[in-house]
């Protein structure tokens, strides 16, 4: 419980292959496992979930899932040789009839795109690899002219400079996988390319309907999402800055002012934010990550961010837990900056719910006095949420008899899960026990100053309404001498 910003890393071929990786990772500081519906089957991400809860019950620890829905599939069709070249003046056709390219024309597999652009519009191919400037629209074929050349090669993805283009956040195949979310028990579903709240909504409803009860991330990765950032905000449970599109529809130099927006604005309305996408790119090829990638990492933690996200460097790269490592190693580092004072960005507002009112009171307290740990015994997570959106050195421990309250909280920041609680409903002996828990665990030492926080009547959900500050070990010392005081 050193480590404050939670680390989710992306399964695939290198860290799933073989287990004892997977467990290294996982021992190397992975909190949450990111499973990519983009590629793979429904039995293969079934197995991978299964596999990574069981090696971590192994190694005495929580890991959460993250079910990521693949989104549109706007891409360019094949090429009859593969690849082509394009260069600075060509003329190129993408033509949505064409069923295999060449030099002059590809296809497409988003069969709308002509009815998206018209003429002057700026298309972004393979990351932005490729630029090419729309000449004019005719029926199914966009003919433009390349404005920055390279290699182009199959199915490569396709972005409109400024965004506008009209796909809707859940495919066939996403309505699909969300069932297999769903089957999985995924703790957190993540929403590809969302433009606004309904797209949340939507995709909650779905869910719920297939019996799951994932929290919703939604992926910020369009321009439209930034105008509807309150309301996506307001609808989903956590955010994720994808910086990897985003960067394509806004412009690269815009993603940085975004995301300290975006994760300001997420833990202001008390909810979680990931940033995401070629955080140490790099490290896919090489053991260690460059300085910019140090830099990235650690301007996030400084951000705020709750969690950082590893993609191809976990998924496909040739140092996996070497990347997770450095990752811990880093965030580290930045938290002892960030941590010198106390957050200046929080709310001022009335708390809303008597919840909010214990968690701000349990930050208060713990920021004036020496706490050695908060002690939050909840159901459902919410008043651990609420303590993690305020700056702390204070270690949160979220102590749930709940499996599945205890994975969702570890991508909480600060919040660290611990079994606990299971057939008790005396309030004394569950803040006995509880004060035993981190006392076994080293957490605490006697003679330590902590807060507990406790729901009664005890086993309601949302019913956080109590804050104790115990002094370890004084009510069983007082026992001892027959004077028995309260906590």
């Amino acid at each position: 419980m050193i480590r404050r910003t939670k680390i989710v890393a992306t399964l695939g071929p290198a860290s799933c292959a073989n287990p004892k990786i997977l467990e290294n990772m996982i021992s190397a500081g992975v909190d949450v496992v990111r499973i990519n519906f983009s590629h793979g089957t429904r039995e293969q991400h079934l197995q991978h979930a299964e596999m990574t809860r069981s090696i971590a019950q192994s190694l005495g620890q929580t890991v959460g899932v993250l079910a990521d829905l693949q989104g549109p599939k706007i891409r360019i069709g094949r090429f009859e040789q593969g690849r082509i070249k394009l260069n600075v003046g060509d003329k190129f056709i993408l033509d949505s009839d064409c069923m295999l390219g060449n030099q002059e024309r590809v296809g497409l597999d988003y069969k709308e795109l002509p009815n998206d652009v018209e003429a002057d519009a700026t298309l972004m191919l393979d990351d932005g690899r490729i630029v090419l400037k729309v000449s004019t629209v005719s029926n199914n074929q966009i003919f433009c002219i390349v404005e920055q050349g390279g290699v182009l090669s199959n199915n490569k993805g396709i972005n409109r400079k400024g965004g506008g283009l009209s796909a809707p956040a859940l495919t066939g195949k996403d309505i699909e996988d969300i069932k297999v979310a769903a089957e999985m028990n995924a703790d957190y579903l993540a929403v590809s390319f969302v433009k606004s709240g309904d797209d949340v909504r939507k995709a909650r409803e779905m869910l719920y309907a297939a019996g799951g009860r994932s929290l919703i991330m939604a992926k910020i990765e369009r321009s439209e999402a930034i105008l509807a950032l309150d309301d996506i905000i307001e609808a989903s449970d956590a955010i994720m800055v994808a910086r990897g599109d985003l960067a394509i529809e806004v412009g690269d130099a815009a993603v940085p002012a975004l995301q300290k927006k975006m994760i300001r604005a997420a833990r202001m309305n008390n909810k979680l934010v990931v940033t995401a996408t070629q955080m140490m790119e790099s490290m896919i090829t090489n053991p260690i990550p460059t300085r910019a990638e140090v830099s990235d990492v650690a301007n996030a933690v400084l951000d705020g961010t709750d969690a950082v996200m590893l993609s191809a460097e976990s998924a496909a790269g040739d140092f996996p837990v070497e990347a997770v490592a450095a990752m811990a190693r880093v965030c580290l580092e930045a938290e002892k900056e960030y941590l010198v004072n106390v957050d200046r960005r929080q709310p001022i507002n009335h708390p809303a719910t008597i919840e909010e009112a214990i968690a701000r009171a349990t930050m208060f307290t713990a920021t004036g006095l020496k706490i050695r740990a908060i002690a939050a015994l909840t159901q459902s997570g919410e008043t651990a949420l609420l303590m993690s959106r305020r700056s702390s050195k204070v270690p949160i421990v979220a102590l749930s008899p709940h499996e599945s309250t205890r994975r969702k909280v570890t991508l909480f920041r600060g919040v660290y899960p611990v079994e606990f609680g299971k057939d008790l409903n005396d309030p004394e002996i569950i803040l006995q026990l509880a004060e035993d828990e981190l006392l076994s665990r080293g957490i605490v030492r006697n003679g330590d100053i902590m807060i507990m926080t406790i729901g009664e009547p005890v086993g309601k959900t949302g019913g956080t309404n109590t804050m104790k500050i115990i002094r370890v070990g004084e009510c069983r010392t007082a026992e001892g001498s027959g004077n028995v005081q309260n906590n």
